[in-house]
């Protein structure tokens, strides 16, 4: 079978094998960690490199006179005659003088080096003419310079060769299967090795890791194994137990025994047998801590005893050395004001929804609204905070978040409605209620508030660009001719500007002239009467200037058109008259 998947994996490199399946080994020798094989031909050169390289190996290279006694083994092994393979040996291309270039005369081994310290040409240097690559080379015992010493000869590349030879290394081996020799019947014991290079045979020195073995008599196969970190590799299975004891001592580690009837592992007394069932080690020495799962108490007047205890919250267990977790739970009343959970070696108190513990008892929450200073609604966020929120077009003010502020820039904005009765509603200054729930904005120019300035309407508000005729010519204000505010003082109580004297008034000391009673009475009634009238006047300037708020906020109209807002309770809507 993998004969067969080796030509699988050589079809598609294009070898130049007229029949892939012709592919075979004529033998194969491992010395330590080195394997050698001879495959059968016909086969050019490029294409046995190829062929050994698949197989994860490369062609054979020559570097000592045991490689060379391998080459001999192999090739008296063969029943071909006159058996010329290749070897890992080529000239690149150029031309020289062979005698120049060492004892490999310019040529490299496929490993990409020259190091050697054996060679053997087929034709001294000196007799040898100046050479062109490439060239490689093939070994023949036909043209031997030494007896058992197979000769090289350089070959053009492109020669079809009757086979070649293929090296591989490994870094683990194991030797050929022992048979037991007190055993007369284990002497016709015979065995097949298979190698991870696809050669199979009964003659090994050693074998790869990886190769494995077939006792057919026995009905047993076995695989070449090592410990990570060994060099010595072992025959194993996966089976468990030992096999047949006069092989390979049935597997085990120290002795097989087959006394019973079926085959088993034996360990020294002070050993134990693993998992395996063939290997023995020695039992770990335990503490006294080791022997219990918490504590270990050793009993000072009797040597080896002990006695086991566990932490608190724990009991031990039936096998007296294990330990248990209490339920603290079931033990007895509850340890908990209302809820008890059970935890490794413990527990854990929990109250019910809408209650918290503090202090070992679990206490009602309190409402986190309970006492708020919010505007308008509190809204709980956890059991002790809440957050303040507005109605809908108004926001918290940023500096004083438990008020809030109206947030509107457009000329309709909804109404802060009643949550509790959604039929009482309020607008800000400067909207009246539409229907509905929405606050339209008031437009001031329409009621002539700027006279005959240029006016410009404002959402809630509005202003005035002031015409050259006004005492505020060229500014921007809600009023263009204000009239001066009158200051009163302690001398003037009466609020009566003092008159400035004209130019036909004396400017000389009042006169000591008596006044009549009649004059002082008429001077009396037209100082009261200034004074009442400033205070109308007064009171008109406030009313304009400043929006005069009922539960319905509203702007003062200007005297040509007064606007009136009424709350109707009745109906809980706001009508205007």
């Amino acid at each position: 079978m993998l004969g067969v998947l080796l030509l699988g994996v050589l079809a598609p490199a294009g070898l130049g094998i007229s029949a892939l399946t012709e592919l075979q080994s004529r033998g194969s020798q491992c010395v330590e960690y080195e394997c050698f094989a001879l495959f059968q031909g016909p086969m050019n050169f490029l294409a046995a490199s190829r062929a050994c390289e698949s197989l994860q190996g490369h062609l054979m290279t020559v570097r000592s006179s045991v490689a060379a006694d391998v080459i001999s083994l192999l090739l008296s092994d063969d029943s071909s005659v006159n058996s010329r393979p290749w070897i890992g040996l080529q000239l690149p291309q150029g031309c020289g003088d062979p005698g120049n270039f060492g004892p490999l005369r310019g040529f490299q081994w496929v490993t990409g080096d020259n190091n050697t310290s054996y060679s053997r040409w087929a034709r001294p240097s000196d007799q040898a003419a100046p050479l062109c690559g490439p060239l490689c080379v093939m070994v023949s015992t036909a043209i031997a310079t030494a007896p058992g010493e197979p000769a090289w000869e350089e070959q053009k590349c492109e020669t079809e060769a009757d086979s070649f030879l293929c090296e591989f290394h490994f870094t683990t081996s194991c030797r050929p299967l022992a048979m037991d020799p007190r055993d007369p019947e284990a002497a016709h014991i015979s065995s097949i090795y298979s190698t991870p290079f696809g050669v199979r045979g009964a003659d090994f020195q050693t074998l790869p890791v990886g190769s494995s073995a077939i006792v057919e008599s026995l009905g047993l196969e076995l695989v070449c194994r090592a410990q990570p970190g060994t060099l010595g590799g072992h025959w194993s299975r996966e089976a468990i137990g030992a096999w047949d004891c006069r092989v390979e001592n049935g597997g085990c580690e120290y002795l097989c025994n087959k006394s019973m009837g079926e085959p088993r592992c034996l360990c020294p007394s002070d050993t134990d047998l693993q998992a395996d069932g063939r290997s023995c080690t020695k039992p770990v020495a335990l503490s006294c801590n080791d022997l219990c799962e918490h504590f270990c108490i050793s009993n000072p007047d009797v040597p080896g005893s002990y006695s086991c205890m566990c932490e608190t919250g724990y009991q031990l267990a039936a096998d007296q050395h294990r330990c248990e977790d209490v339920d603290d739970c079931t033990q007895g009343p509850n340890p908990c004001p209302q809820l008890c959970v059970n935890t490794k070696g413990g527990f854990e108190c929990l109250c019910y929804d809408g209650f918290e513990l503090v202090d070992g008892e679990c206490v009602e929450l309190l409402d986190p609204c309970f006492g708020s200073d919010c505007e308008y609604q509190c809204q709980p966020v956890s059991s002790t905070e809440y957050l303040c929120i507005c109605a809908e077009g108004f926001a918290p003010k940023p500096k004083e978040p438990h008020r809030c502020e109206l947030f509107c820039n457009a000329s309709s904005c909804p109404a802060d409605c009643d949550p509790n009765t959604p039929t009482v509603c309020h607008c800000p200054g400067g909207f009246i209620l539409d229907e509905g729930s929405i606050c339209e904005d008031i437009d001031e120019c329409s009621q002539g508030e700027c006279a005959s300035n240029e006016c410009r309407n404002l959402p809630g508000s509005f202003e005035c660009i002031c015409g050259p005729d006004t005492a505020l010519a060229g500014q921007i204000s809600k009023d263009c001719d204000p009239i001066p505010v009158i200051e009163y003082n302690q001398d003037h109580g009466s609020g009566e500007p003092p008159v400035s004297p004209t130019p036909s008034s004396p400017t000389g000391p009042p006169s000591a002239k008596p006044v009549h009673s009649g004059i002082l009475i008429g001077t009396s009634i037209a100082s009261l009467s200034l004074v009442v009238a400033l205070l109308a006047l007064l009171c008109h300037l406030r009313k304009k200037q400043t929006a005069a708020r009922a539960e319905l906020e509203y702007k003062c109209a200007s005297p040509a058109k007064e606007v009136i807002l009424q709350d109707v309770r009745t109906d809980g809507m706001l009508q205007k008259f």
